[in-house]
Parts: C-alpha cells; sequence; structure tokens
C-alpha cells in the first residue's frame, strides 16, 4: 500500500511491524493460489521480533516445564469456545521478558483494559476468531470451486479490516492502535477495490419478475420485466462491452474465459491488502497472548483462586507473593493450596520439609509467578510485589543419564558451577535440593560455601535442603546474614498442608512416608515370607 500502514502491535510500548511481514505477503500469494500448510504462518509468527529482553531461556524453561505450562494452562478460549494457540510463539513471549519497563507496562495496561471492560475483550474475541476464519480458508485444501474459496478469502479480509475499524471504541491502551490500523485499511484505495469487487460478486445485477401462479399453487409461468445492473460498480462492465472485449481478443489471437478473468481481477485485489492481511498475523498472535492470559485467570476463579498483575518494584526489593500457587498442578486437574511467601532484599530463602510436602511445586510456583509477572501478564498470586529481574536461573531436577560424565558429586559441582557462570547480579535463582547427592559431611561443606556466595551476586535466591541440622545450624549461627527460612506447615497429625511458614523443620517424616509407601521392616518381611512361602 502506498501509505505507511499504523503498527497494530499490543506488545512493545513503541509500535512497530514485528512479524516478517514480506515473508507472510508471498505466503498469503501462494496460499491464496493454492492453498496448503499452515506451517509457513506458524513459523513466520513464532519468529517475530519481541522487545529486547535480559532473558535467557536455556536457563530456567526446562526445570519450570516452560511447554508444558504454555500447552496446558495458556489455552485460548473466546466464549466458551477453545482455539489452538502457537505455543512456540507463547513460550517465546513469557520467556523472554521485557528488558524495557515501558514494553511490561504496555501489557499490562492491555490486560487492565481488557478485565476492566467485557465489551473489549468480546471484540478482541471476534477479532482474533475473523482473523482465524481468514488463516483457514488460506491454509485450506484444494476446494470444488477455487474460485468460490478466494473470494471467500477476501470476504473475511474485508469481515476483519472492518471489525477492528468498529471496534475498541474509546480505549486508552495499546487496543486504540487496533482501531486505528483498521480504520486506515477502510479509508485506503486498496480496501475500497475490495469493497467493490465484493459488492459486485454479491450484486451483479437484479431482476423484476412477474410470476403467474395457478390455483393449486404451482408456478405457471415467470417473466422478466427488467434487469437492474450498479452501473455505478467500477467492476461493472456491460454485456455488449463484455462481449466486444472477448471478440477482440479473439481476433488477436487470445483465448480467454470468464473465468480466466475473473481470476485475474482477484489476484489485483489481493495485491492491495496483501502488507495489511500480513500485519493481521500480529495482531492474531497478539491476541492470542492476552486471550490466553485471560482464560488461565477465568480457569483458576472457577477453582476460586484469585491471579493478578503484581505490583512491580525496582531490582534488588524484596519480594511478596500473597496466596501462590502453582498452574501446573491445576492443570493437571489438582486443586492447588495457595501460600504466601515473603523475603526481604536479596534473602537466600533456605526451604526445608518433608518429601513431598510441595518444596519444589513451591520453588517452581514462584519462578512462574515471577516469569509471569516479569513478561507483563497474569501470575498465579491473589497479591503480590515481584521485582524486576534480569534473569530466572532455575535447577529443580537432575535426571541420572548412562552418559554422565561425572557421579552424583561431580554432576552437583557442575550444576554449581554452571550457577555461577550463567547467573546476573539481581537475577531470581530457584535451586532444589543443594548437595543431595554426596555424603551429609562435604555437602554441607559445599552447601555453606554456595549459600555464603550467592549474597555477593545480590539474587533473591529460594534453594531447597534435606540436610535439617545443617539448616538448623544455619539459622542458629547466623554467619550468613541475609539467610531467610521456610519449611513446609504440619497439621496437628503432622500431615503436610502444602503451605509454608517460617522456620526449620524439625524432620523430614521419613518413617512416615516410608510407612504410607509400604516400606516398613513388617511388610517387607511379608514380601520375603510370601516369596519363601
Amino acid at each position: 500500500m502506498s501509505v505507511e500502514l499504523e503498527a497494530p502491535d499490543l506488545l512493545a510500548a513503541a509500535p512497530s511491524a514485528r512479524v516478517p511481514v514480506d515473508v507472510l505477503r508471498q505466503a498469503v500469494v501462494f496460499a491464496f493460489a493454492a492453498g496448503g500448510s499452515s506451517e509457513p504462518f506458524d513459523d513466520a509468527v513464532a519468529s517475530a521480533r519481541l522487545p529486547p529482553s535480559l532473558w535467557d531461556r536455556s536457563d530456567f524453561a526446562r526445570d519450570v516445564y516452560l511447554d508444558e505450562l504454555v500447552a496446558r494452562c495458556f489455552e485460548v478460549r473466546v466464549a466458551g469456545r477453545a482455539h489452538a494457540a502457537n505455543t512456540r510463539w507463547l513460550s517465546r513471549v513469557l520467556g523472554e521478558p521485557p528488558r524495557d519497563a515501558e514494553d511490561i507496562e504496555t501489557r499490562r495496561s492491555v490486560l487492565r483494559e481488557l478485565a476492566a471492560a467485557p465489551e473489549a475483550r468480546h471484540q478482541l474475541g471476534l477479532v482474533y476468531e475473523a482473523i482465524g476464519r481468514l488463516r483457514g480458508l488460506l491454509c485450506a485444501g484444494r476446494p470444488l470451486s477455487a474460485r468460490g474459496r478466494r473470494v471467500e478469502i477476501l470476504r473475511c479480509a474485508r469481515e476483519a479490516f472492518e471489525l477492528l475499524a468498529a471496534s475498541f471504541e474509546g480505549a486508552t491502551s495499546a487496543l486504540a492502535r487496533l482501531r486505528a490500523f483498521g480504520q486506515q485499511v477502510v479509508a485506503s484505495p486498496g480496501h475500497a477495490r475490495l469493497a467493490a469487487l465484493l459488492d459486485h460478486e454479491e450484486h451483479m445485477g437484479s431482476l423484476d419478475l412477474r410470476v403467474r401462479v395457478g390455483a393449486d399453487g404451482e408456478v405457471r409461468a415467470m417473466e422478466v420485466l427488467a434487469v437492474h445492473e450498479p452501473r455505478d460498480n467500477p467492476f461493472h462492465v456491460s454485456a455488449l462491452w463484455r462481449f466486444l472485449t472477448r471478440f477482440v481478443l479473439f481476433f488477436r489471437g487470445y483465448r480467454t474465459t470468464p473465468g480466466e478473468v475473473a481470476e485475474r481481477l482477484l489476484i489485483d485485489v489481493l495485491g492491495g491488502i496483501e502488507e495489511p492481511i500480513a500485519l493481521c498475523f500480529q495482531i492474531h498472535a497478539d491476541a492470542e497472548v492476552f486471550l490466553s492470559s485471560l482464560s488461565l485467570r477465568d480457569r483458576a476463579a472457577e477453582r476460586g483462586l484469585a491471579m493478578c498483575l503484581p505490583d512491580r518494584v525496582p531490582a534488588g526489593e524484596g519480594i511478596a507473593l500473597e496466596g501462590l500457587f502453582n498452574p501446573l498442578l491445576l492443570a493437571a486437574g489438582v486443586l492447588p493450596v495457595a501460600t504466601d511467601v515473603r523475603a526481604g532484599p536479596g534473602a537466600i530463602v533456605v526451604v526445608t520439609g518433608p518429601n513431598s510436602g510441595g518444596k519444589t511445586r513451591l520453588l517452581q510456583g514462584v519462578a512462574i509467578a515471577s516469569m509471569l509477572s516479569c513478561a507483563g501478564v497474569f501470575a498465579p498470586v491473589r497479591a503480590g510485589r515481584v521485582p524486576a529481574a534480569p534473569g530466572l536461573f532455575a535447577s529443580l531436577h537432575e535426571e541420572p543419564r548412562a552418559d554422565a560424565p561425572e557421579g552424583h558429586l561431580g554432576m552437583e559441582l557442575l550444576r554449581i558451577r554452571r550457577l555461577f557462570e550463567r547467573v546476573e547480579v539481581g537475577a531470581l535463582v530457584v535451586l532444589d535440593e543443594l548437595c543431595s547427592g554426596t555424603n551429609p559431611s562435604e555437602g554441607e561443606e559445599i552447601a555453606r560455601l554456595v549459600l555464603s556466595l550467592l549474597p555477593e551476586l545480590r539474587v533473591q535466591a529460594f534453594v531447597t535442603t534435606h540436610l535439617l541440622q545443617f539448616a538448623a545450624s544455619l539459622a542458629r549461627e547466623r554467619t550468613v546474614s541475609e539467610l531467610d527460612f521456610l519449611q513446609v506447615d504440619l497439621d496437628d497429625r503432622e500431615r503436610p498442608t502444602y503451605r509454608f511458614v517460617p522456620g526449620v523443620a524439625k524432620t523430614s517424616l521419613a518413617q512416615r512416608t516410608a510407612a504410607r509407601l509400604g516400606v516398613t521392616r513388617e511388610e517387607l518381611l511379608e514380601r520375603i515370607a510370601s516369596k519363601r512361602r
């Protein structure tokens, strides 16, 4: 198009065309001609440019199950209808939080407006579905009528443009950019030709008929009284002119059919709206971010759990998460128990408690809440305060491998070395089972070294350990002043409540866990006896 279009950007403070427009334009042309796979569109969207980020997904994606989180928790639902989202795209958006606070605030303001104005959310859903229908037609296989499919593609494009132009009136967030984009497209010459072609297609002419009906109600005769043609439509051509044109072409040696002429007109009209269609895929992708975040909040609310946009505070300040829950548990059909987590500026929080008490899930929840908050979407907390962080380092499980270069101790030392190689000053660190792969005396020495050095990086860290005597001694001696302690809360019968309170656990409840799993002397002797019988 001759006029530079307003970029319909919902993810950045300074709007821009973040999708590869030229790649998408080419994909649109090919798909318009012959249909085909959705892969070119999915790949183009998944590779769209995002605002600069300091986060590296390789430092945490595996351990917080980022791909599973996106696939199972960030489902796009519009008026109860589920839509398949581009998970590669969503994983990038959530796992690469913007460096610039203005970009984060742009996203938060969009979510606040959508949450406060149901009509705006409804309109965004309609826009999302309209572009989705356009995409579906472009990617459809060979239809019975190729021309009919192409006309329908153009009709869907027109619907999407006009819907954008009529929506989000009075919006104060970046949603206003979608309305401005739509209005600009609708006012363009390319859209005028599109509308004229579709109007001509739908209203090539009208007939005045006289119908004669018999006594039995059957039509006896039908007579055409007059034919009216929309002569003001730029695509209108009189019957005489159509005949003369075909006669001249035939005389010159060209054989054309009415269908060929129509196809050329369709392709010509598409050429005037290729760029707006390409940018619609950016709108569709950005809408997925907000609609899926709202859908997750809805699912949580149905189970009595609250989600919010936590207050953002400068890096280095303390973290406070009220009503924190792990959304992966929600996706697994388990009702999470919400808990409160607080830690002072630069605190290293040592978490202790029995197995199956929720320690690993807590660390995972803290990491997810911080990541989503920094990405500018709803976090799984009722209220909170999350400091800006230049990155996240998560090490929550290390599966044994047959090709591991070292034994348990060596692998643990390599994990610690990688921690100090990768972590930036002020980052968030979640580390599960520190030094659990060696004997207690050596483990305590290494753990003490790690805990004493982490404050030098001014990180916010959450670390679990089964070395309870060691944790108790740290709490007593206070040689590392930045240490805080959380323990699994137990009920009157010493069962985990899956909440956490200040302090160090007194026991791992190993005997109780063994009894629950059937690993007692009596039960094992019974199994041995049954074998010998």
